[in-house]
């Protein structure tokens, strides 16, 4: 067959028994049983018998005890042979070792579709997205066949480098090759599309699908969580569950991500039933999830059981729930976590010293900052990153350190970024520092010319300062200007719905009733000592009329309508897009005293728990 003598293939299988057999116990695997052979299927089955140990090979990504193989083969004059070249290909792919896969390739006198398919794949698996493209082409060049593989492999690999015109290119393609209803194709379709922010195109590839994996409800699920597209997630993952669609790590993990994304606790909760219930618990990634989830949703002791019953903590884990200390000022318990985790024998990284580094900037814990900063680039070796920086400049910022907040930004071998300038910017203004608010403003609006923000809240500071002249030129240039104003939104999450509120809500139709508790709680407030702090109101009007607007803050009617809605035993949890203001602020103090119930509310930077008069934050945010 392959044009050796009888007598020379029979020699040959003797010879080479000893060596396929150290080979195969290289790889730690069984040499197949020896069996007689007549001379006239001694050819094939040696053959046969080299394929089967490369294989072995393969699986066991045994690159050296391949190469071996390899030589045997060319000794042997298979290099030409078509299967014996695909599965040296597929050996040296599983290895990583692309390189000789592709010199094995090119070497081919004649390629199979498994030949181009194999490659592609493992290009855009190896993150080698363009030379995945490359042969792709090349492949069309030559008029090769396809196959719905070689598709879903290239759409796979233009998501890499964020080709989303070569994505609808190839989307276009597999139409016309009527394989864009194939459900890998349409899987890596709606995954490219997500992965680049075209979630509308995703959603259309997704429901256009006659047959979905389990894959592609996840690579949806994915998406929308991505995009920060959280309730249609939540919406997603309930067609699921109706449907009967199996869950993988994947979606669960996700899907806790994005009821952490609108502080659904109730639909965590769900999630956390069906993680138990199906043994993902056990997933690293999925109960660090969990923790990250009950942590953002205001439930830190519920992240902290999750975490207590976790058996191998991974750093993923205790960062997680450094995290979530951080984030409800539990500084203290950071810091002990910090120490725990070290004597556990893990070592802290970059995301770690973040958490513990946002801990001290959330209780001006300029000292305990300091000494982390440097304990990170003397012990652990970590260079500081931008972030690192951020935190620090807070820290000092907060703690009414502005000069050395600025002198460090100076210092710093980075660009500062706009959010370190807002940091900055928004200290001055809880300090009143104008010299240095100017220089933050300036800067900031060089880098975010349409944001509304930044204009605001130097006119804040400017107002604090009397300074009606520039309050005035500033509120000037945002009417004569497009700049983005974001208008503040709170939400609230009552019988497995989430409720979302605007400034002077109109819509919501119990908004009559919500007015009525409103109004009635500011009486109440009132009688504790509450005074609306109307500085905190920016509008050029009378004095009656910033009360009337400050009133109508999201969050206050987001708290009317948990009063009216939730049991009396239940914590009010309220999340909102902004800094909560100072009357709103102070407005929640008194209302905790009123109401005795404990309100949460986390804003864009924080949590706020306030209980009997009093907040976690100490007034510090």
């Amino acid at each position: 067959m392959y044009g050796y003598s009888r007598n020379l293939c029979c020699t040959r299988i003797l010879h080479c028994k000893k060596f396929y057999a150290g080979v195969a116990a290289a790889v730690q695997l069984e040499t197949p049983t020896p069996v007689t052979l007549s001379r006239r299927r001694m050819s094939n089955t040696w053959v046969s018998y080299l394929h089967a140990v490369l294989q072995l090979c393969a699986r066991n990504k045994a690159s050296i005890q391949g190469k071996a193989c390899h030589a045997r083969a060319i000794r042997f004059g298979l290099q030409e042979d078509t299967t014996t070249s695909n599965i040296l290909i597929n050996v040296y792919c599983k290895s990583g070792l692309l390189s000789s896969a592709r010199k094995v390739f090119d070497g081919m006198p004649a390629r199979s579709l498994v030949s181009w398919n194999t490659l592609i794949g493992s290009y855009a698996q190896n993150g080698e997205a363009h030379e995945a493209l490359s042969l792709f082409k090349l492949m069309q060049r030559n008029g090769s066949s396809f196959s719905e593989f070689t598709i879903s492999s290239v759409v796979c690999a233009s998501v890499a480098i964020c080709a989303v015109f070569v994505c609808k290119q190839l989307h276009g393609f597999a139409i016309k090759a009527a394989v864009d209803s194939n459900v890998f194709v349409g899987t890596a379709l709606a995954d490219v599309y997500a992965k680049s922010g075209l979630v509308k195109e995703a959603s259309r590839v997704f429901e256009s699908m006659q047959e979905r994996s389990v894959v592609t409800w996840s690579c949806m699920v994915v998406g929308y969580v991505q995009n920060e597209l959280f309730e249609e997630a939540l919406l997603l993952f309930h067609r699921a569950q109706k449907m009967e669609v199996e869950h993988d790590h994947f979606i669960l993990s996700s899907i806790i991500c994005g009821c952490a994304g609108v502080a659904a606790l109730i639909e965590g909760k769900q999630v956390h039933a069906i993680i138990s219930k199906t043994g993902f618990c056990s997933n690293i990634f999925v109960a660090s999830s969990l923790i990250d989830m009950y942590a953002k949703c205001g439930s830190v002791e519920e992240a902290y059981t999750v975490f207590t019953n976790v058996e191998d903590k991974n750093v993923v884990s205790w960062n997680a729930m450094i995290s979530g200390f951080a984030k409800h000022a539990r500084a203290l318990e950071a810091m002990i976590s910090f120490e725990k985790m070290q004597q556990m024998g893990l070592y802290p990284n970059e995301v770690t010293y973040i958490s513990v580094l946002s801990a001290c900037s959330h209780m001006g814990l300029v000292d305990e900052a300091k000494s982390y900063f440097d304990l990170m680039i003397t012990k652990h070796n970590i260079s500081p990153n931008v972030i690192h920086y951020s935190c620090m400049v807070d820290t000092l910022g907060r703690a009414g350190m502005i000069s050395e907040a600025y002198d460090l930004i100076q210092r710093m071998p980075f660009v500062a970024t706009a959010s370190m300038w807002g940091s900055l910017l928004a200290c001055c203004r809880f300090h009143g520092n104008l010299e240095i608010a100017e220089i933050a403003a300036k800067h900031l609006f060089e880098m975010e010319p349409d944001n509304a923000g930044n204009y605001i809240l130097l006119s804040n500071i400017y107002a604090a300062n009397k300074k009606w002249e520039e309050v005035v030129r500033a509120r000037k240039f945002l009417k004569e200007n497009v700049v983005k104003n974001e208008k503040g939104k709170s939400w609230i999450a009552v019988k497995d719905k989430v409720h979302k509120f605007m400034v002077g809500e109109i819509n919501h139709p119990r908004i009559a009733e919500i007015y009525s508790k409103l109004d009635s709680l500011v009486e109440e407030v009132k009688i504790l000592g509450y005074k609306v702090e109307t500085e905190h109101e920016l509008h050029d009007v009378e004095e009656s009329r910033k009360q009337e607007l400050l009133k109508h803050h999201s969050e206050k009617l987001a708290l009317s309508f948990g009063l009216l809605s939730l049991p009396a035993s239940a914590p009010i949890r309220i999340m909102k897009n902004l800094r909560i203001c100072g009357d709103c602020h102070s407005f929640m103090k008194h209302a905790s005293s009123s109401t005795q119930r404990e309100i949460i509310v986390r804003d864009i930077n924080r949590f706020h728990h306030f209980r009997k008069g009093r907040c976690s934050c100490s007034d510090f945010w």
